[in-house]
């Protein structure tokens, strides 16, 4: 189907709103009044700007309080309404959206409301123009979608329609299974967004929260499927108001409302993407340094040996059990200090995953590669994390690990089995972009939403995961934007023996994150233990946690760069992350504090 966003849904000049929809691969746009009134283009300049970009203009809005209002009041809003119908003509639109009044003069009368949008729509006819009706959730007396189609049904004018609007529905609770009982072709427009569930103000909540379809809680599917029965035939449009996207660069924002549509369309089966290809396992990690001993003195002390060469490239493979960690001190390496730069994902068909991600607009990343290099396909993550997907016991094509020379070495330590999580810090503005993405484009299953007290603000956290845990990736992001650049990701360690571990990380040289003596004394409080087993955790720096599937203990290592390590013990099923204990982790890593 044909697809359309709302300028309001981005940022910037009404020129930047429009080159990011069409670079996104939007069909059209609506034209939010204040864009166009913001803009030093006269509406003809707007209208061929649109068509240079291949660009519909499919919708004008907003008319606000034009019905069921006194006489003398209808009539300042008709001359109001014959500049906006003239000044559509010049911008080449057809459709203006009328919303629901919220006027104090709106009387509750359902007839002199219908009798004076027939009048607007006699009056649009004369344009060309066709008016569409919209219930806003917090209308002064229209404020439900069915309500908004009796009047329009009672006014029965071929130029006036309804429009239908995902929040505005969802958001007061209506059942849109009515929705079919409307006829398609009085459906003049579909407006879709998301929300988180909240329980708050709905004007509040719909100015600022809403986002993207499968970025929130609202079953936005469910409806289209409803809409879908109608008989509705045209464009799905965006219409999202959030103060993060107002802030963000618009095209990132287009690319993931295009890659949102995209998905909406694969749920509600409007169209058929390559299939997702879940993946299994994680290979590796790879980390970018500038100064590689900081990094190689964790990792040995972690147990972890040198293995491995790139033949062609500055990349070291070191490991332990089944954890990898790739150490590249090449020409990515970051001036400011290490950071994880790249994920390997054990897939079942890397073909098929990379098709699926350039479908959903996952940017391919092109691969400076010898002839005889591993033809691996990678795509970049919203925050810019590249992602490789691999075939390790795979002959044909050549497997990642066939890049790599032995080098002679010592038996890596064997307190660590796999990589038990990584931790990605996002750019404050696309923690939900990441979260769909994540979801989408890889096929892993979006856990709750976490908040989690920082010193400085809250830290949002949400993992993503596959049906076995054995792909886990946590996804966060800070409480102030300016402060990203600080905040470190990481890497958790998965041991069957957290103590023996620590203990091996400590006698080797490593340094642990001290963790405050006040933790300890709550600890006590909430659990029991065997005797000596808390005075261990503390001695180490251990935390602890307990769900109704088991036990997690874990422990940290001082930073590197913007990268830290974890230790992780999971027992009797616990399926977190220990979350509880994050205020605590966070605190400690901003004192500085390493112990001994």
């Amino acid at each position: 189907m044909r697809t359309s966003i709302a300028t309001v849904s981005l940022s910037g000049a009404l020129t930047e709103k429009l080159t990011a929809a069409a670079r996104a691969g939007f069909d059209g746009v609506e034209i939010f009044e204040n864009d166009l009134l913001a803009s030093p283009l006269p509406p003809e300049e707007v209208r061929a700007r649109c068509a240079d970009l291949g660009l519909t203009i499919d919708l004008y809005q907003p008319m606000r309080d034009m019905e069921a209002v006194p006489k003398d009041e209808f009539e300042r809003n008709l001359r109001r309404a014959r500049h906006k119908f003239a000044l559509m003509n010049r911008l080449g639109a057809d459709t203006v959206l009328v919303c629901s009044s919220v006027s104090p003069l709106a009387r509750d009368d359902d007839a002199l409301a219908a009798g004076q949008l027939r009048r607007l729509a006699d009056l649009a006819q004369d344009f060309g123009i066709r008016v569409a009706y919209e219930a806003l959730a917090w209308g002064r007396h229209v404020s439900t979608y069915d309500h908004a189609w009796r009047i329009v049904e009672a006014a029965d004018h071929p130029a006036l329609g309804t429009c239908l609007d995902s929040f505005h529905i969802l958001a007061r609770g209506s059942d849109p299974k009515g929705i079919e009982d409307i006829p398609g072709e009085k459906i003049f427009f579909l407006q879709l967004a998301d929300a988180p569930l909240m329980a708050m103000d709905v004007l509040q909540w719909s100015r600022h929260y809403r986002c993207f379809p499968g970025q929130g809680g609202l079953d936005v599917a469910g409806l289209l499927g409803h809409v879908m029965r109608a008989g509705y035939t045209g464009p799905l449009s965006l219409e999202v108001f959030n103060d993060v996207f107002r802030q963000a660069e618009a095209g990132p924002t287009a690319v993931d409302a295009r890659r949102s549509l995209l998905v909406l369309q694969e749920t509600t089966e409007l169209a058929t993407p390559p299939p997702p290809v879940v993946p299994t396992g994680i290979v590796f990690a790879e980390l970018v340094t500038p100064d590689v001993d900081p990094v190689a003195a964790v990792l040995g002390a972690l147990g972890f040996a040198r293995t491995a060469r790139h033949r062609t490239k500055p990349v070291d493979l070191w490991e332990q059990g089944e954890a990898r960690v790739l150490v590249n001190t090449g020409p990515a390496a970051r001036r400011d200090g290490t950071a994880l730069a790249a994920i390997g994902l054990e897939s079942p068909d890397p073909a098929g995953a990379a098709r699926r991600a350039e479908a959903l607009l996952a940017p391919v990343l092109p691969r400076r590669r010898a002839l005889a290099d591993a033809p691996l396909d990678a795509v970049a993550a919203p925050d810019g994390t590249e992602l490789f997907f691999c075939a390790t016991d795979r002959p044909v094509p050549p497997s990642w690990r066939g890049d790599f020379e032995d080098v002679p070495h010592e038996v890596p330590a064997s307190g660590v089995d796999h990589i038990d999580h990584l931790a990605l810090t996002q750019p404050w503005h696309q923690f939900d972009e990441a979260a769909l993405f994540h979801r989408s484009v890889l096929g892993l299953t979006a856990q709750e939403s976490v908040d989690v007290a920082d010193p400085y603000g809250l830290h949002r956290s949400r993992a993503v995961t596959n049906a076995d845990g054995s792909v886990r990736i946590a996804l966060s992001v800070g409480p102030a934007p300016t402060d990203d650049g600080a905040r470190a990701q990481h890497i958790a360690l998965a041991t069957g023996d957290v103590v023996a571990a620590a203990r091996r990380f400590r006698a080797a040289g490593g340094r642990l994150l001290e963790v405050p003596a006040n933790y300890y004394d709550d600890l006590a409080a909430r659990h029991e233990f065997a005797p000596g087993e808390l005075e261990t955790y503390r001695d180490l720096g251990i935390l602890y946690d307990r769900d109704t599937g088991g036990t997690f203990r874990h422990c940290y290592t001082q930073t590197v760069g913007h990268v830290f390590f974890e230790l992780v013990q999971r027992d009797g099923g616990y399926r977190g992350y220990g979350a509880q204990n994050a205020p605590v982790r966070l605190a400690a890593q901003r004192a500085g504090r390493p112990v001994r």
